[in-house]
């Protein structure tokens, strides 16, 4: 770390990414249409997803007012990941008695300072960046074809649902029926 005039510093973070779901990034390779010669609509942004090799490192240089949320923003720059920054969260990992605790940091936290804070050991404190799992779906963090995706997903589901209870329900008219059908009048 090295101290700036104005009282600042800089220096270096390692931040472990542990991504379970893939990312996205821009396609490379143009996308044939579907219908030979037409061309793609203006706005159609192509992208592919990949899952990032496990136990990816990445040391970023930043200052000491550098926010958790900005580490996220330039780490996603780095791996040129387009998907929204609030897909993902900055964590604390640190280890005390052989046990290990992980803390999810604010959006305004500031990592650098909680590094010269704890000290060199990685043991003490290291940074991992994860899925952001607040337990509710952050629907603004979709695009609109991640959304309708979602929408055709959730009714398929239940149509087939409701071909199940209706099939059910029509064996169970069927017994009824047949049982009343074995009971003699009166």
């Amino acid at each position: 770390m090295s101290l700036n005039k104005d009282g600042s510093y800089t220096g270096f973070i390692k931040v472990q990414l542990k991504l379970v779901r893939p990312v996205s990034v821009p396609a490379t390779k143009r996308v044939p249409s579907l219908q030979a010669g037409r061309p793609h609509p203006q706005g159609v942004k192509r992208r592919t997803s990949f899952y990032l090799p496990k136990g990816t490192v990445k040391h970023l240089h930043i200052l000491s007012h550098t926010r958790a949320s900005e580490v996220i923003d330039a780490l996603l720059r780095k791996f040129t990941v387009i998907d929204n920054p609030r897909k993902f969260a900055l964590f604390e990992r640190s280890e005390k008695d052989e046990q290990v605790y992980l803390r999810k940091l604010g959006d305004d936290e500031q990592p650098l300072r909680l590094r010269l804070l704890a000290g060199p050991s990685e043991k003490v404190l290291s940074f991992i960046l994860k899925e952001n799992e607040t337990g509710e779906v952050n629907w603004d963090a979709f695009t609109l074809p991640e959304l309708h995706n979602f929408l055709r997903i959730l009714q398929r589901e239940e149509e087939e649902h409701v071909r199940r209870l209706r099939h059910r329900y029509a064996r169970c008219r069927q017994k009824m029926q047949e049982a009343l059908a074995t009971l003699t009048p009166g």
